[in-house]
């Protein structure tokens, strides 16, 4: 049974399993970070139908899956040929640090390497959007090494004339991290840019929180009104500070083990529906937990993504078809790879 197998690429300590491999946690996830773990990570290669510079299609709706380096745009153009996009959405390596005492840092490279890094993906992200397209990247900030990359990535973009910044969104997570003298970290960032003038549909930014709050008055056409009079309707909308979107963690259904830092499924569909229609082609450079995918899958939209790592390449795919066989968007704590489950 699942709940007597331990978690692979694990401690007992770290599982919450007893030194006899039962489960003290029957909730632990049951595959822990691929890129901490190594060996994990060499078991896992074998299950993946995709090597380097190889394409997976779709039968059924046509998306694609790649594993791509997408500073390189021949395979960027073996990903997308010769089609355009009218959203790109990419959530890249952050360049940031996090850790703490007792868990591990994320790597980090020097600022100039992930400035070129960066302006190499922009360059070729811009080639494959539409004349009127959206681009949103997530992007962080280490406040122990000078907010970067954020700043720094923000005026490398002021280079790309094709582009225009529309506005800075953040997202605020339900947990975060710090210390006992700091305001705790709770925020992401994401920066949107459109390339000529696509359309928005405004109805994508209200959320299911109700307007409670009365007083902003003006006059319209000689009468004296409030805001809730005047509103179009009884929700709230989104703006540019995102606390409506519960944070991914192990409980919930949408979560993939083996992934660290998820973007809510609710995230990015807000941002598919705001930026493309029906049918429309969006494009992920980062597929990681697969969740562009996802959100295309659910909203009758064409997605084109992939991971220079063969392993999140495979992740990707087993989550599409998971969720055609299931109707389950995630794992929450299972294992993507049975196949790797210990007796």
């Amino acid at each position: 049974m699942a709940g007597n197998k331990k978690p692979r690429g694990t401690t007992d300590e770290e599982t919450g399993l007893s030194g006899n491999g039962k489960v003290k946690g029957a909730t632990a996830e049951r595959l822990k970070r691929l890129d901490f773990h190594s060996a994990l990570r060499g078991e896992v290669l074998p299950l993946c139908r995709l090597k380097a510079g190889e394409v997976w299609e779709d039968p059924g709706r046509g998306h694609r899956v790649g594993v791509l380096d997408v500073t390189d745009p021949k395979d960027v153009s073996a990903l997308i040929g010769r089609e355009k996009a009218v959203l790109i959405v990419n959530d890249p390596p952050y360049n940031v640090a996090v850790g703490g005492a007792n868990t591990a840092n994320l790597f980090k490279h020097s600022l100039e390497e992930y400035l070129d890094f960066s302006r190499k993906w922009v360059a070729n992200a811009v080639d494959v959007l539409a004349d009127d397209a959206h681009l949103y990247i997530w992007i962080g900030a280490d406040y122990r090494d000078g907010l970067q990359p954020l700043p720094d990535f923000i005026v490398l973009m002021r280079d790309f004339q094709e582009l225009t910044v529309r506005n800075f969104i953040t997202m605020r997570n339900q947990r975060g991290y710090g210390t006992q003298k700091n305001w705790m970290w709770v925020r992401q960032e994401l920066l949107y840019y459109v390339k000529g003038n696509p359309d928005f549909n405004i109805e994508a930014e209200y959320t299911d929180i109700p307007k409670i709050l009365r007083g902003y008055y003006k006059e319209v056409d000689g009468e004296r009104t409030e805001n809730m009079e005047r509103g179009k309707s009884q929700y709230i909308r989104a703006g540019n500070v995102w606390v409506d979107i519960q944070q991914v963690f192990y409980r919930m259904e949408e979560n993939v083990p083996g992934c660290y830092g998820q973007k809510p499924l609710k995230a990015i569909e807000r941002i598919l529906r705001s930026a493309s229609g029906e049918g429309s082609l969006v494009i992920d450079f980062f597929a990681h937990a697969g969740t562009t995918l996802i959100a295309g899958e659910r909203l009758n939209r064409q997605v084109y993504t992939c991971d220079i790592d063969p392993v999140f390449a495979e992740i990707t795919i087993r989550r599409l078809e998971n969720f055609r066989e299931t109707g389950k968007t995630g794992w929450q704590w299972r294992n993507p790879f049975p196949e790797l489950e210990q007796e």
